[in-house]
């Protein structure tokens, strides 16, 4: 029924959606638009319009809302910060929910904080930081949202959120408003975890963090981002980030292998497919030059696979998340 910014395709395709706007705005008490371009709410600026969309700023609300969705058989798209995610050129044949679930509540000893899933990551710590608050300080410069960045475990610089997250708000499948306080009901991994296929959405997530000199967090978080200004597109270019996963180690407990390497030694930075393009910094990087469509970039991507398995017999996986209808 879910998908989303690390999601997995849904279940049901509704092509009329006029009963079931009504019936959804009646429960819930939101007004729904139909036919949003979804590219104005990813990060690759990329992805025709959602059959009906929606702004939700609570979880209660969100739970009528997807309980409301699950029985009438609407497919659901959650957006946060639209980041890793690819959407199809002819849009999405469901309900696209703009998660917009704000908030930072600090506990009084500066242990914990709970944050809301709208919540901007590069935000979220910038604001720890200037409260002499450590433990995120390797997400400086993330993009995207805390919830996308706990349903898809992201990470950096050695640390991820799977590892710092304590407790979170969650909405099941059903509608219902769960608190979980055993992260391994999260089931992290790599760059995934359980939350679609749970088929949930998170609403807000409490992380272990300590109290830390500010000087030292701000010289530590300013090493990363100068890192990530070196190699990374700058916030103006239109990009999903890394688009392959990097790859298993070979050994238990041994370093995964950097895709952007493999992708290096096959020439990827100065292949494009229309206004698609590699990064020329980065070659796990595909960025929107200003008019790539959807297609350019799965197109670009297949060749860029094609040409690691020819030369190291190697199949990469995309990190990027492709949604919605492909011609």
């Amino acid at each position: 029924m879910f998908v989303g910014d690390n999601g997995l395709p849904g279940r049901f395709l509704i092509l009329d959606f006029t009963s079931h706007k009504k019936l959804l705005e009646e429960t819930t008490g939101l007004t729904l638009e139909k036919g949003v371009p979804l590219r104005g709410f990813t990060s690759f600026g990329i992805g025709g319009p959602a059959a009906l969309f929606a702004v939700v700023d609570s979880p209660y609300t969100m739970g009528k809302l997807i309980s409301t969705a699950t029985d009438c058989g609407v497919e659901i798209l959650i957006l946060g910060g639209g980041t890793n995610l690819l959407v199809s050129d002819d849009g999405f044949d469901g309900i696209a929910v703009h998660a917009c679930i704000l908030g930072v509540d600090l506990s009084v000893d500066g242990d914990r904080v709970t944050v809301g899933a709208g919540v901007p990551v590069a935000g979220l710590v910038e604001d720890l930081i200037a409260r002499g608050i450590g433990g995120l300080e390797f997400a400086a410069g993330l993009p995207g949202t805390v919830g996308g960045a706990v349903a898809g475990n992201a990470g950096c610089f050695g640390g991820t959120f799977g590892e710092r997250l304590v407790g979170a708000t969650v909405v099941t499948g059903r509608g219902e408003v769960v608190e979980v306080d055993d992260p391994s009901w999260f089931g992290f991994e790599y760059r995934r975890s359980s939350v679609s296929v749970r088929q949930a959405v998170v609403t807000s997530a409490t992380f272990a963090v300590r109290p830390d000199d500010r000087s030292r967090l701000r010289r530590e978080a300013d090493e990363y981002l100068r890192t990530r200004c070196d190699r990374h597109p700058s916030r103006e270019i239109l990009t999903a980030g890394s688009y392959f996963k990097n790859l298993e180690p070979s050994e238990p407990g041994g370093r995964r292998t950097a895709a952007g390497a493999l992708l290096d030694q096959v020439g990827a930075r100065e292949m494009s497919v229309g206004d698609a393009a590699v990064f020329e910094r980065h070659a796990n990087i595909v960025i929107n030059r200003k008019n790539a469509t959807a297609e350019n970039v799965l197109e670009l991507a297949g060749r860029m696979a094609a040409r690691v398995k020819k030369k190291f017999d190697v199949e990469l996986e995309p990190e990027v998340r492709f949604v919605g209808r492909r011609g």
